[in-house]
């Protein structure tokens, strides 16, 4: 049974994969025994009525008939499920609970269909079709559920992601770490992490799970024969999303636009929105059992391509782009948390649209064996805008991205400075600041000179200063 505290850093974090907030007891007391079947059939959780959708206390009494009515419309679901249904006195106030735990004999249906937790929502599955393709693929264990003996989150966990998860969660600063973790549920039954846990959290997950990186190849023309850049990333996943995400941009094309005294507006030759929505989408959801294919961006001179192992679930391949279900609910979850997935199958309309808006053609998608989309590429030049009565006073060189042409104008004002300040200068990590140099040597616009120990970086002209 849950305690005050429990209760309290429960709301403090949120709604999510594991917790769902009800303010009262809805009409129909079947929308709330989906909620608990969905639970039974991922990871349980906690039902907390009571609570409204901003985290408020808001009070609530369940007569002895309402509890008779929830554990009567309970014990519909098959096979039979037990749940603790009980009430917490948060300040002044009442909370009830519904502990749900995670069932041991899935599927769980409840009126002939079977419910999953997906982030932090419910999907419905309406078939046996359906039902036993999912469970079938899935095998009834998730890959990012399964124990991950090798993995101790308080010894081995990247200190810097969990800052980043709190920050980006928007987590009270007071919610001890522990406390967050059992939250997440990061952790099996007998208190050993999950995989998940180890691939969103970890230092180098990659050393136990090799397949689960992130790989960044730049081609010369239309087919895979010349090889320009081949990059790898590691790391948390997240990790892996903003490297990728880096890299892309070293390698778009990029102008600035200047109206008058205001500040320079980016217009990429792609929204970046769309990568953002595919890398997250490709972590989230690629197959992790499949050990012989990484998620792969492949740049090309007339197209970007972005995959990643496993083709559609056979429940979302039949209403793409409007349902979504995933391998990895616990890491999906996780992204969510983080406000990186919006809104459940929300992600590919979204692509569609930023497309759209920018009269682009939409992305293409391919879902057999490889998830794949493709976006088609343009090419920026200043004859894309309108540069009468001086509206455009700047178009950069479409080569040199933003953080490059950071460098470029420090080296500018302070050269000869190593890596190490540059970084710090820009604000950028080292390991990202060493990408950026290293693709301004490519271009021959800047130069180390000196020893390694003390030398530093130079500019080699100043033709591309602005």
């Amino acid at each position: 049974m849950l305690s005050t505290n429990n209760i309290q850093s429960l709301i403090d974090s949120g709604e999510g994969y594991n917790v769902e907030f009800k303010v009262r007891v809805p009409s129909k007391v079947r929308e709330l025994t989906e909620e608990i079947c969905a639970f039974a059939n991922a990871d349980g959780g906690y039902l907390l009525i009571g609570v409204d959708d901003n985290g408020q206390v808001v009070d609530t009494n369940l007569e002895n008939d309402k509890r008779s009515v929830i554990q009567g419309s309970i014990s519909e679901i098959s096979p039979a499920l037990h749940c603790e249904l009980y009430s917490v006195n948060v300040g002044n106030k009442t909370v009830w609970v519904i502990d749900v735990p995670s069932g041991k004999d899935k599927p769980y249906i409840f009126s002939g269909s079977i419910y999953v937790r997906e982030g932090a929502n419910s999907q419905k599955l309406r078939t046996a079709e359906e039902m036993r393709s999912f469970f079938q693929e899935c095998n009834k264990i998730f890959f990012d559920h399964i124990p991950c003996h090798w993995f101790n989150i308080y010894t081995d966990a990247d200190e810097q992601m969990i800052k980043d998860f709190r920050t980006e969660a928007k987590l009270s600063p007071s919610t001890p770490d522990k406390q967050i973790f059992e939250n997440l549920e990061l952790f099996t039954e007998n208190g050993t992490a999950k995989n998940g846990a180890a691939m969103f959290f970890g230092k180098q997950p990659e050393r136990k799970f090799p397949h689960a990186v992130t790989r960044c190849v730049l081609f010369k023309g239309t087919n895979k024969v010349y090889i320009i850049d081949d990059k790898t990333f590691g790391g948390s996943l997240y990790q892996q999303y903003l490297q990728a995400m880096s890299w892309l941009e070293s390698k778009l094309q990029v102008a600035y636009k200047i109206e008058g005294a205001g500040p320079r507006e980016e217009i990429w030759e792609i929204p970046l929105t769309v990568f953002k929505e595919a890398i997250i989408n490709a972590l989230s959801h690629r197959d992790y059992y499949e050990q012989g294919a990484s998620i792969m961006i492949e740049m090309f001179d007339n197209r970007i391509v972005i995959s990643n192992p496993g083709g559609l679930l056979p429940v979302v391949a039949k209403d793409f782009g409007h349902k979504s279900m995933t391998r990895n609910p616990l890491i999906f979850g996780l992204f969510t948390r983080m406000h990186l997935v919006e809104r459940v199958a929300s992600g590919i309309p979204r692509m569609q649209e930023a497309m759209r808006e920018v009269n682009l053609p939409e992305p293409e998608f391919h879902t057999e064996g490889m998830f794949t989309v493709v976006f088609k590429r343009q090419i920026i030049n200043s004859a894309n805008y309108d540069t009468a009565n001086g509206t455009v006073n700047d178009i950069v060189n479409d080569t040199i991205n933003e953080n490059e042409q950071a460098i470029l104008n420090l080296l500018a004002t302070t050269p000869s400075l190593n890596a190490s300040e540059i970084s710090k200068h820009i604000n950028k990590s080292l390991r990202t600041t060493m990408r950026y140099i290293k693709t301004l040597q490519d271009k021959d616009l800047i130069e180390f000179r000196g020893a390694p120990k003390n030398g530093g970086y130079f500019l080699k002209n100043d033709s591309n200063l602005k």
